[in-house]
């Protein structure tokens, strides 16, 4: 959904990864940096209800993403590590996202449907977490599985807009809604994944026999 927004700011962060580079930055502390801060920010603002400054800076954060690999290939340092150190992080930076969410519900217990949005912000930290694993998986027995409905970026973007606009007077249920969509989103892509490596395995192993 917003994958021409990426690529788009993939040429804004070119002058900002040259000056970097220049300046003896690495593309993996970048990548650290970039964990490190965005999970503060969630744990920290997002709980304790400064939810529209912590949507909004989060969100400079995850557009700054993609900063770490226009390092990378600029410097020529692309490769199998700097990929994994970025998938690994990744994973890290999105659970402290929707964990700040879970928490704001519990901490927040009598804002109106309080309970389905902890329940709708937990699933979502769980299935967001599976959605990859299932991928790396596939990948790791000789399989794809890059099918899914909602990418991570559209994930977050969709979680922290309505997140950042509850303290402005949006509706909590409307969150809710949001997150219950977010998680179905979550698990037709899980399942969508196990059928298609299902599929393709299947397909290998008859091949062979034949």
């Amino acid at each position: 959904m917003f994958g021409r927004l990426r690529g788009a700011m993939q040429r804004f962060w070119t002058p900002v990864a040259t000056f970097l580079l220049a300046r003896g930055v690495s593309p993996d502390a970048v990548t650290i940096t970039g964990t490190v801060v965005v999970t503060a920010l969630a744990l920290g603002l997002l709980p304790t209800g400064h939810l529209f400054l912590g949507a909004l800076l989060i969100g400079v954060f995850a557009l700054a993403d993609s900063l770490d690999g226009v390092m990378a290939r600029r410097s020529g340092r692309t490769g199998p590590w700097g990929a994994f150190l970025d998938s690994t992080l990744d994973r890290v930076s999105d659970g402290a996202v929707f964990a700040g969410i879970t928490l704001w519900f519990v901490l927040h217990h009598e804002e109106p449907y309080a309970a389905w949005g902890t329940g709708a912000a937990l699933a979502c930290l769980v299935l967001g977490s599976v959605v990859p694993y299932a991928r790396a998986r596939a990948e790791a027995v000789g399989a794809s599985a890059s099918v899914g409905i909602a990418e991570r970026t559209d994930r977050l973007v969709l979680a922290l807009v309505p997140t950042g606009f509850v303290q402005l007077g949006l509706p909590v249920a409307v969150l809710v809604v949001v997150l219950g969509l977010l998680a179905v989103a979550s698990l037709v892509t899980v399942v969508q994944r196990v059928a298609t490596v299902r599929r393709q395995l299947t397909t290998a192993a008859d091949g062979a026999e034949a």
